[in-house]
């Protein structure tokens, strides 16, 4: 067919997309838009062309190669309407090298990145109205790769269920019956720490399988019988089946058991107790290959549950940056779009030179790896925001049983959704204060248990889910003014906009100031040259005075100098820089300014 590239299978014979976004794994895609939710069937995936003939299937995932803009939304309608389950684009089509942003309020103008979100927005609607789901590609990915990769994946799915082994494969207490049935004897399946995960039906029970299959794990007593006879360690060592012969004075009958591994990685062991009948003839045999294929299905439900973990932290981290809509994550997530929900914001504070290794607290430590004010080495650091990422995530779920976490940009994000006004008078108010006392606990405990100096700031409440960009961008000022530290002053550990307004406002306005060099006053600029050249500590002491409103005696306190010292020296500063401080305008210009310059 003219402008396809692909193969369409049986129809109804693929899989979900949200199976199909689990299985590709690192985010090479976006979900914008999942109107019908992330269930709809993919059967067959297809490239297509516009400037040949576009035409669909039921079930196709389109990638659509080469169009942009107003073309591109009129055929989101157009494969929408012929069946298409899902729709694959590259909005804007810059290289990732013009994805790069500025600092928050350091860049007003339009950027090749905003564009291409404008655009996504707009093809996001057209998805919206018309029913079919949209995937946002990442630009550097190449369309025929994903192509290859999504039909490979679309077409396992088809073979897996082709040979029905699609419930059994998934089943381990499935698979215990099925190794009973071929031993002949009573089979449990437990993981690397004893813990029983499945076992068969059957009578003729001994004590240590009557007391692991009700306990969920092997008495330590008789677990110390086996560590002593050696049985886990040659279980660990590899595939050979170990025989444990038969203990009636213990409540032990004869055992055969064998060690599940994925490489050299031990993952459990399938035991096998001997009833009141010998067991087959072919058991070892039987319970070798048994282990090999529980093997499978361990890795699979290990890999399934990350990668489950992963969908949501990626989902939730296209709604923070505004990427998708709310009902693609509450289609994933049993989340209410018409709830009210907020956002907080962690960040890992980098110890000053002078901080580290003062004493007084983990938090002032010198950091492990790193010498006094030096930043920790990679490895240390990931380290760090993995601890972090954990500690956050216990918290917020005691919290909020929905409560969802991921990391931005180096920073770690929760969201709290479906929250509802306290009862009585207080409203919202009750609610804010409550995730305020969270965040302080959850910080105190990084500080405490972790020797871990975090900054958190709470995005304001947004009435639903949708808005909750708008609560994450909030926190994320408040953390960058806090980051910069105005005035050294004031150390601040969770805070809101209301607690730090001001220096919000001002840390915004002198961003954009540093990012224009036109907004410079040159007389400034000598100032500071001479004074670097000279060391007379002219801008410290005009800094000083400006801030206390011209109360020299004021300043000079601050400064630990004499009020006549402080006097001369901004009579030289005026001289040195020919800036009138008689005048209003130049005397606020010139204090932004030199603050600009402290950061």
């Amino acid at each position: 067919m003219p402008g396809q590239v692909g193969t369409h299978g049986e129809e109804g014979a693929g899989l979900p997309l949200r199976r199909l976004l689990l299985a590709l794994g690192d985010p090479i895609v976006d979900v914008a838009a999942a109107p019908d939710g992330l269930d709809v069937q993919v059967d067959n995936v297809v490239i297509i062309d516009p400037e040949d003939r576009v035409e669909a299937r039921e079930g196709d995932l389109v990638l659509l190669i080469g169009v942009r803009g107003g073309a591109a939304r009129r055929l989101v309608r157009v494969l929408a309407g012929q069946g298409a389950a899902a729709v694959a684009v590259k909005a804007g089509g810059h290289s990732p090298a013009e994805e790069t942003i500025p600092p928050s309020g350091e860049h007003r103008g339009r950027s090749p990145r905003s564009g291409a979100a404008d655009e996504l927005r707009t093809l996001r609607a057209e998805a919206q109205e018309s029913g079919v789901a949209l995937l946002a590609v990442r630009p550097e990915v190449r369309w025929d790769q994903l192509q290859s990769i999504c039909q490979h994946i679309v077409d396992d799915a088809r073979l897996t269920a082709s040979e029905d082994l699609g419930e059994a494969s998934g089943d381990l207490f499935s698979m215990a019956q099925t190794i009973a049935q071929l031993t002949g004897g009573l089979v449990s399946i437990e993981d690397s720490a004893s813990r029983v995960l499945a076992y068969s039906s059957g009578a003729e029970v001994d004590e240590l399988r009557r007391l692991s299959v009700l306990g969920r794990q092997g008495p330590e007593s008789y677990l110390a019988l086996l560590r002593e006879w050696g049985v886990f360690t040659k279980l660990r060592a590899g595939e050979e089946v170990v025989r444990i012969e038969e203990h009636l004075e213990l409540g032990i009958r004869r055992r055969l058991a064998v060690g599940i591994h994925a490489g050299r990685q031990p993952l459990g062991a399938i035991w096998v107790q001997e009833g009141s009948q010998p067991l087959a003839r072919h058991a070892e045999e039987a319970l070798l290959g048994a282990a090999r294929t529980t093997a499978l299905q361990m890795i699979r439900q290990r890999t399934q549950a990350s990668a489950g973990l992963r969908l949501r932290e990626d989902l939730l981290s296209s709604l923070l940056e505004g990427r998708i809509d709310a009902g693609a994550l509450a289609d994933t997530v049993e989340v209410h779009t018409e709830r009210a929900a907020l956002v907080v914001a962690f960040s890992l504070s980098q110890p000053s030179a002078g901080s580290a290794g003062s004493g007084g607290g983990p938090e002032t430590a010198k950091p492990e790896g790193a010498e006094a004010g030096e930043r920790p080495d990679r490895p240390v650091r990931e380290l760090r925001r993995r601890q972090l990422i954990d500690l956050v995530s216990v918290h917020a779920a005691a919290y909020r049983r929905s409560s969802l976490v991921t990391e931005l940009d180096g920073r770690v994000y929760v969201l709290l959704p479906d929250l509802a006004r306290t009862p009585g008078g207080d409203g919202w108010r009750g609610v804010e204060q409550s995730v305020l006392a969270l965040t302080r606990k959850t910080v105190a405990a990084a500080r405490a248990a972790l020797g871990l100096r975090v900054q958190a700031a709470v995005g304001s409440l947004v009435e639903r889910l949708g808005d909750v960009p708008e609560s994450r961008a909030e926190a994320d000022r408040v953390l960058d003014a806090m980051g910069r530290d105005l005035d050294g002053g004031t150390d601040w550990e969770v805070a809101t906009i209301s607690d730090v307004r001001s220096r919000v406002l001002i840390s915004e306005t002198l961003a954009h100031l540093r990012a224009d060099p036109s907004l410079r006053d040159p007389r400034v600029n000598r100032l500071i040259e001479y004074d670097q050249a000279g060391g007379a500590d002219l801008v410290h002491s005009l800094l000083a005075y400006l801030e206390a409103f011209g109360d020299a005696r004021a300043a000079a306190e601050r400064l630990h100098i004499h009020p006549n010292t402080l006097r001369y020296r901004v009579r030289r500063a005026a001289a040195v820089s020919g800036i009138d401080l008689g005048d209003p305008g130049e005397r606020l210009f010139t204090q932004l300014q030199l603050l600009m310059e402290q950061q």
